[in-house]
């Protein structure tokens, strides 16, 4: 994959990483580069995103969403997931143990971060009494953060955790019944939303290994493994592939998708969070760098995997 072995040298070369290509650092871009890096063996260049993110993460262990600035603070959980993955590995001179003491402080953050529960009415679509993350502290907790907080409470061996098992309870409620989910609502007065890639990806990613008792994470599974092959935005498609690899799907098209987004991508210039994702959703074999419990062994294997016959269009 010519396009990928681009990618990650821009990624290397790097020294800032944001969402434009030219802007500030942030975290979540930093953190996607240094997963996307250690998955793909790029060790020693990962440490650069790592170091930048150790230097954010402020007293209370928290990692802010831009350089210099606490908060809003929901990027702490891909700082946790990027310093889980480098704790496994000496390198350049920062030690396993100063990103383990990192992940136990941002865990701590996490743990005490709560969404805020709203009073049950008609108009509400979902269960607003379950507890997960939001994108502020002090406000009702919605998909993406939840789904990040869980995927690094799961990486940190906290499967098993109260609020992690709360938060799944609430990933799969916030489900649409047909499959896949919108922002963090399933219906406003009455009305049922419609799904996007995207969160549906990310979430999906969060529910590896989790079952639920109607098939909404099956049919999330089928609206995904349907919708993959029509998306050209980069993240979309990015994080749609994640989603399924983590239940071990790879549709046969997957090398081509991404070629594609990538050639549109490098065609501009390209900002680390799209080069990032593309990285990520990749496969890849170098499991020993990925979070626990995040990617199934065999969704990181450079051999596709059909999906089930169920989930062709």
């Amino acid at each position: 994959m010519a396009w990928l072995d681009v990618t990650l040298a821009r990624l290397a070369d790097a020294t800032a990483w944001g969402y434009a290509s030219v802007g500030p650092t942030a975290a979540e871009p930093a953190g996607l580069a240094a997963l996307a890096l250690m998955a793909h063996g790029r060790h020693a260049a990962a440490q650069a995103p790592l170091k930048w993110l150790l230097g954010q993460q402020a007293a209370n262990g928290g990692v802010g969403a831009l350089g210099g600035d606490p908060d809003p603070a929901w990027p702490t959980a891909w700082s946790v997931l990027a310093w889980q993955t480098a704790a496994k590995v000496e390198r350049d001179g920062y030690s396993a143990e100063a990103y383990r003491e990192a992940v136990r402080r941002g865990v701590d953050w996490l743990l005490e971060a709560h969404g805020k529960p709203l009073e049950q009415t008609v108009h509400l679509g979902h269960n607003a009494s379950l507890i997960g993350w939001p994108w502020v502290l002090g406000t009702h907790s919605w998909i993406e953060p939840t789904a990040l907080a869980v995927l690094s409470l799961k990486a940190t061996g906290r499967r098993e955790h109260a609020r992690t098992c709360e938060a799944v309870r609430l990933l799969i409620d916030r489900l649409l019944p047909d499959g896949g989910c919108n922002y963090g609502n399933t219906a406003v007065l009455g009305q049922m939303l419609r799904p996007h890639v995207q969160p549906s990806g990310l979430c999906l990613w969060a529910l590896a290994g989790e079952t639920d008792a109607d098939g909404r994470i099956a049919r999330t599974r089928e609206y995904l493994a349907r919708e993959i092959l029509t998306q050209e935005a980069t993240a979309s498609l990015s994080y749609g592939l994640l989603g399924l690899a983590a239940h071990e799907i790879r549709p046969p098209q997957v090398e081509s998708l991404l070629a594609r987004a990538a050639e549109r991508t490098l065609r501009r210039t390209p900002a680390a969070y799209r080069l990032a994702l593309l990285a990520l959703a990749a496969p890849h074999d170098d499991s020993r760098f990925v979070p626990d419990s995040i990617f199934p062994t065999d969704a990181l294997s450079t051999q596709n995997v059909a999906p089930p016959a169920t989930l062709v269009p």
